[in-house]
Parts: C-alpha cells; structure tokens; sequence
C-alpha cells in the first residue's frame, strides 16, 4: 500500500499562468514595466505561461500610439509574451455574464446599467507577499458591472478574463489591493476560481514620496530615447523589491530568474534611485563588444544629423576612448560631439580662463609642430607637444587644458594625444589656429 506522504507525488503541478495587463492610455511607465518584469520572471521560473493582456475597454482613451509603444517597450525590455488577448474584442463574453447575473438574480439594472448586489461578509485573502489581508464588504457599495454605454467596468472584465484565461496568479501594484475585495464579490456571484493575489511595492522617490518624472516616473521609450540599455534597466528593475541575494546588483536575467520567487518580493515600498540606475547602466555599457556599442550609437549619430556613413576603424578608436566612462549613450552624444560638429562650441567662461593671449605663442608654436608631422599619432604628437613645453620652458599642464578646450570645448575628455588622434591632423591643425580669431 501507498504511503500517506507519496499519495500526491505523481499529481501534475497545477499550471502557472501570470498575466500583465496594461492599459493604452498611457505610456509604459517604469511602475508597469516592473510589474510586467515580476510576472514575466516568475512565469519564466515556474516554467508557466506569461500572458500579455489589452485593457482597452475605455474606447475614448485608448489610443492606437499607446499600444504601440507599449509592445515597442515591452520588446525593448526583452518581455517576450506567450498569449495576447485584446478585451475590445471580447465584449459579447461581458454582456453573457452579466446577463446570467441578471438571470440569477444576483444583479440588477438601473437604467442601462447592470449592477452587481453587493452583500456584506468579512472576506480573507493570503497575499503572497502581504500576508493575510481582510476586507469588511459591508462599506462597499453595489459595483456597476456593465455601463449604459454597454462597456464593462474594470473589475467586471478583469475578473472575467482572469477566470476564462486560467490565470493562476494575479501580480500587481499594491494600489490594486482596494480592487480586491470587489472582485472576490464578482468571482463568489460568477462561481470561478479565485487566483492566488501577490500585490507588489509600491516604487518612490528617495525621500519616500510619490515618484515624480524627474526622480524617475517617466516611460519606458524615455529611457530608450535617453541612451540606457535594457539590459541596465531590467537590472535595476529587478532590485525594486526583490534581491538574488549576497548582496549582488549585478545580476543577469536569465541567472535572476532561477533564483527568483514572488514569495521574497519584499513589502516596503521600493526607493528609485537614477544615480544606481545610472551605475549599472555604466557597467553594463562597459561590457558591451564595440562593435555593438557602434550599432547602438549610430541611430543617435544619425538623428543628430550627423549621418550614418563612418570610417568603421576610425569609430572604433573614438567609441572606445569614451566606452569607459559612458553612463549612456547619450553621453557619447555630448562628449564627442567636437568630432562631427565643423566648429567647435567655447563657452565665454572657458574662453576667458584658458585661452589668454599669454597662449598664442604656444598654440602658434604647437599647430606648426604638428603640421610636420608625417604620421599622426599617440607618440608623434605628444612628442611635439613636449618639444614646445621645453622650448617655452613652462608646465605641461600649462598648455594642456587650453589645448584640450581649443579642440574639443571642453576641459575634461580622454587624454589630449588620444583626442589629437581621433581628430586627425587636419582638424587639429585648424582649430588650434583659429582658436584666437
């Protein structure tokens, strides 16, 4: 005979079906992109199905764009979807259960309107993440289910879909955690299945407060157009509110995923942080084969109105003087911009502070050495740079930063011979003779 403990050990697992749900009002923002990160993640690590779902019931407000950028960033993020499902094209499943509500008694209709009676009873739930959570049904008015307009209401149709499309689990944003108990009503009338609810953190500023666009509450397409990688945006994503442990930030997806359970998804709300954001995208842009980093930059380079058409070597030398030190793309943009702009921008201040008449002799002295020069490069050109510091017996860094602003506009950048280098003679000659024009 079967021992006790073995009796369900050969009973399949029930099935893991997790579903996101955004609505084309709006932008993906980077409250709904962790949202759908934690329900992708734990889909992918239970083995289940990641269901991508279209909440656009409100005809007026959803827009095409919307959805558009919606699927643009969600493939962006690399959250590919399992099962899409539109609930405009699902009304006549709407209008079937609220009529056999009405059949049953269990609704009513005011005017065009069909109205769930609500009856007071103290409901629980085991939040996945919160713990028991109790609701008094009692201060909850009847819920509108069916609209006169014939639309159904948010809770009516979400809870329809989840049933029908055997969701498992509903992972959400704690500010859904009011929708709750008016749903459990809609599921105990309909006679389906309850999921199992985990309602995540929710993600604020530094000091505590509600995100704002400039501590971070922008959508996804932002970030894209703003140069970070995905790959440091998930990352970071993945930190607000869970953790793989021993204290590692970097972690790579698929290596995250393993490791990743909607049970440790911590309950206190989770501080966004742009300078973390920004260091793992750092870190993420540093590894990236140059090659890469190139195909990246080129639309920027393009937009900018620089064209697309490089020497291929040439930007390889120049990427890889500023790889180390980009925090994203964007950076390149502004660093490098004196390698494709024809003349160079000086602000007055630097102007005023480096570029005195005290160093025309040197700038002088400097565009005829490197104008001789036969081959132009790291060495030949810091070799003559040194020979006119020796011959007007002054300090290197002298002439460095004048030099540097003279070519570049800036007074920070890669080493002045590297900068000379990707420049090219040519340009390098001519802007250190018009520097005094």
């Amino acid at each position: 005979m079967e021992s006790a403990n073995n009796t369900n050990s050969s009973a399949p697992a029930a099935k893991i079906r997790v579903r996101f749900a955004p609505s084309p009002t709006g932008f993906l923002h980077i409250g709904g992109a962790r949202t759908a990160l934690f329900n992708w993640m734990y889909a992918r690590a239970q083995g289940g199905t990641f269901i991508l779902r279209i909440e656009d019931t409100d005809s007026e407000r959803s827009k095409d764009e919307y959805l558009d950028e919606i699927l643009r960033s969600m493939n962006w993020l690399g959250l590919n979807w399992d099962e899409f499902y539109k609930q405009s094209e699902r009304f006549d499943i709407y209008r079937k259960y609220a009529q056999q509500l009405l059949d049953q008694g269990k609704a009513y209709q005011d005017g065009q309107a069909v109205i769930l009676k609500m009856l007071p009873q103290q409901v629980k739930i085991f939040d996945l993440i919160r713990g028991e959570i109790q609701f008094d049904t009692e201060t909850i008015k009847d819920q509108v289910l069916m609209k006169s307009n014939g639309t159904p209401t948010y809770s009516f149709a979400c809870v329809i879909d989840d049933a029908l499309m055997e969701v498992s689990h509903v992972i959400r944003g704690e500010d859904h955690i009011s929708n709750t108990p008016k749903q459990i009503m809609i599921y105990q009338a309909l006679g389906f299945k309850m999921p199992k609810f985990a309602h995540l953190p929710l993600i604020m500023d530094e000091q505590g407060g509600r995100m704002s666009k400039r501590a971070g509450a922008v959508a996804v397409s932002d970030y894209q157009r703003q140069g970070f990688l995905p790959q440091g945006i998930v990352n970071y994503l993945m930190l607000l509110g869970w953790s793989p442990g021993n204290n590692q930030e970097k972690v790579n997806l698929d290596a995250a995923v393993k490791k990743f359970s909607i049970k440790k998804v911590n309950k206190a709300g989770a501080a966004f942080s742009m300078d973390k954001l920004m260091w793992l995208n750092t870190q993420y842009i540093k590894e990236l084969p140059v090659g890469k980093l190139i195909d990246l930059l080129l639309p920027f380079l393009k937009e900018k109105g620089y064209g697309d058409q490089f020497d291929r070597v040439w930007l390889e030398h120049t990427v890889k003087l500023y790889q180390p030190r980009m925090s994203t793309l964007l950076d390149f943009m502004d660093w490098a911009d004196y390698l494709f702009e024809d003349n160079v921008k000086i602000s007055d201040e630097d102007r005023v502070k480096h570029l005195g008449r005290d160093k025309i002799e040197g700038f002088k002295l400097l565009s005829e050495g490197l104008a001789k020069l036969s081959s132009f490069d790291h060495q030949s050109t810091e070799e003559a740079f040194r020979a006119v510091v020796t011959k007007l017996n002054i300090k290197a860094g002298d002439l460095v930063h004048p030099v540097r602003v003279a070519l570049t506009g800036k007074t920070i950048g890669p080493g002045l011979f590297e900068t000379m280098t990707v420049l090219g003679k040519e340009k390098t000659v001519e802007r250190l003779k018009k520097a005094f024009e």
